[in-house]
């Protein structure tokens, strides 16, 4: 089987995302300057069976564009003249952003690290793929809307009697 990417499109750069060869898992594979984007993606599809694209599509809460809505259907344009042969899908990628934080918060990624914009960007995409993966399945599963208390980092009242300096 082919493989599905799934792109967190940015007016600085990309993140992107792929599944597996059977299309069951989805994982974030890098972050690519926008500028650098179609030639990545030339290489990618020279190197892996790629059975379609999915591209998050900016929009507002009413449903209206977003400011970089424009700029993605352009690219997807592009993206249907370069290959023709794959097929191209989008999905709303409101919220995204913020899960990816949210995720990365859950599975315990320091704080300095969240802060890198690319890492957040990779795990927009993978959100994005996943979400389309769900809604093909029609898999009804949804994602944490807040983070449960035994992941929290709050520290205990009586942490400094646990973290003794020596």
């Amino acid at each position: 089987m082919s493989r599905i990417v799934a792109i967190d499109y940015g007016g600085k750069r990309c993140g992107i995302a792929v599944t597996d060869a059977l299309q069951i898992i989805a994982q974030g594979l890098c972050t690519v300057e926008t500028k650098n984007l179609m030639s990545f993606l030339e290489e990618y599809v020279q190197k892996e069976s790629v059975a379609q694209f999915v591209l998050g599509m900016p929009l507002k809460f009413d449903g209206s564009d977003g400011h970089i809505t424009e700029a993605v259907r352009k690219f997807i344009k592009q993206l249907e003249q370069k290959f023709p042969t794959i097929p191209v899908q989008t999905i709303n990628e409101q919220f995204t952003s913020k899960e990816a934080v949210r995720t990365l918060v859950i599975v315990g990624v320091p704080k300095m690290k969240r802060r890198n914009k690319a890492l957040v960007d990779k795990m927009s995409a993978c959100i994005i793929l996943q979400d389309y993966m769900q809604q093909q399945s029609g898999d009804a599963f949804a994602m944490p809307t807040e983070i449960p208390p035994t992941l929290s980092r709050k520290r205990s009242s009586n942490h400094k009697k646990n973290y003794k300096r020596k």
